[in-house]
């Protein structure tokens, strides 16, 4: 007999299963990558689910103050009307809904004047590295985030 399906025990809702994909930069292309702390090795972009029904412009910025500390005004995010849908890794999982196992990833980016320190979410990352756009595309784990990390160049005109 399967087990029936409980309510959600956490403290915090379940996940949305949309987010965004946020890659951060400076003028010259150096990209900010942050490694998980839950998977060692696995450097990303900032990356976040929606919360509620927040706009996805102002999800990109919540994450982008939770995980760096780096606030800017939602009008420097540039949303690069892109999407992604994803199976969620099975060890993920747990965070959605149950049956839920594919999320729909928005791309957006922002330009930062120059590379600067960062206030890592310690729950989440264990460290940061500023480094150029191609190796950034070659160190994230993620195959959209690479793909968006090569787009950068056009996408901002360099």
């Amino acid at each position: 007999m399967p087990a029936p399906d409980l309510p959600n025990k956490s403290p915090m809702p379940y996940k949305q299963p949309v987010s965004i994909l946020l890659i951060i930069h400076t003028p010259d292309l150096q990209v900010l990558l942050l490694e998980r702390n839950d998977f060692p090795d696995a450097w990303q972009s900032v990356t976040g689910s929606r919360e509620g029904d927040e706009a996805l412009r102002d999800t990109a910025c919540r994450e982008l103050w939770e995980e760096t500390g780096i606030r800017v005004d939602p009008s420097q995010i540039v949303d690069w009307q892109q999407q992604h849908d994803f199976e969620i890794f099975e060890v993920w999982r747990h965070r959605y809904a149950p049956g839920v196992t594919h999320n729909t990833e928005h791309v957006f980016s922002v330009e930062l004047p120059a590379i600067c320190d960062v206030a890592m979410a310690p729950g989440e990352h264990r460290r940061f590295r500023w480094v150029g756009w191609e190796q950034a595309a070659e160190m994230v784990f993620s195959p959209s985030n690479a793909e968006a990390l090569r787009e950068l160049p056009s996408r901002v005109g360099a």
